[in-house]
């Protein structure tokens, strides 16, 4: 990315990929699963004509630490690395944006430390505690892979190995109806050379497993949590959450300043419409 420099920093044990570039109010993009800070790639040049952009591996993904056990991929645990970094390139408040479980890790951000944040976006997800309480059998069979994941290693790790694009190939293809040829071929390479490590298939079950084990019981202790923060929930259009639920109605009751948005595309519209996605994040980060 033109005018972009990669980096990595070691923070409180981990250590950190991050990309950054442009000028003005720093905003923060966290990816998602199975994807790493490439998944921004087509929208960070708009963005930086506006905003310093960051972008960053999340812990397990990507370029970053990977290290072996569910304690160690809690959304607040992934979160705390992602305060670290900001805080480590000298941004005490920032803009927020997050996708998928990025989107995860940001909410949890802003329970542990909304004042850090100038505003908080959430793309395609419904509440954490939301989808795994109220889980109806739709949802089930299109997210199957929270609970596939989420078993006990080896289990999910040795089957993955056997061919992981294909295993991971599927997960893009699916929540929205994609092809291949709509991801990028750039950014498509480098989602495969992330998703063929064995450490990071084994942290990406770590992650989930973490969801079903620890981060449940954490989002049921901040259910009467309403944030103040401005907060955009961005959706894909024909995506499998947007089918299954009403997806701004599920944060109605958390997030007490939002604005909301559908987006052409399935899940992963970030990647498949780039050019929509840039227009309405900055019609939400640069609105007075």
């Amino acid at each position: 990315m033109t005018g972009f420099r990669d980096g990595t920093t070691e923070l409180e044990g981990q250590t950190i990929a991050y990309t950054t570039g442009g000028s003005g109010p720093p905003v923060l993009l966290l990816h998602g699963f199975p994807q790493t800070r490439a998944l921004w790639t087509r929208i960070t040049q708009e963005l930086a004509k506006h905003h310093t952009v960051v972008t960053a591996d999340l812990r397990g993904y990507g370029a970053s630490s990977k290290p072996r056990g569910a304690e160690h991929y809690t959304f607040r645990a992934m979160g705390g690395d992602m305060f670290a970094l900001m805080s480590h390139l000298g941004y005490k408040r920032f803009h927020l944006v997050g996708h998928d479980r990025g989107a995860r890790t940001a909410y949890r951000m802003a329970l542990d430390d909304e004042a850090r944040l100038l505003s908080l976006t959430l793309m395609d997800i419904v509440p954490t505690h939301h989808l795994l309480s109220d889980l109806n059998r739709r949802v089930a069979a299109s997210y199957y892979h929270w609970f596939f994941l989420a078993q006990p290693a080896p289990f999910p790790e040795r089957l993955i190995l056997s061919d992981p694009d294909y295993f991971f190939e599927s997960c893009l293809l699916g929540w929205g109806g994609a092809q291949l040829s709509d991801f990028d071929p750039g950014q498509l390479s480098a989602y495969r050379a992330a998703w063929r490590d064995p450490a990071t298939i084994g942290a990406m079950c770590d992650d989930y497993r973490a969801t079903l084990r620890l981060d449940f019981d954490m989002d049921a202790a901040d259910l009467d949590r309403q944030l103040a923060v401005p907060s955009l929930v961005l959706y894909g259009r024909d995506g499998a959450m947007a089918k299954a639920y009403d997806v701004p109605q599920s944060w109605a009751g958390r997030l007490a300043n939002m604005r909301h948005a559908a987006v052409p595309g399935g899940h992963f519209f970030i990647d498949t419409t780039p050019e929509a996605t840039a227009s309405a994040l900055l019609d939400f980060l640069t609105c007075p």
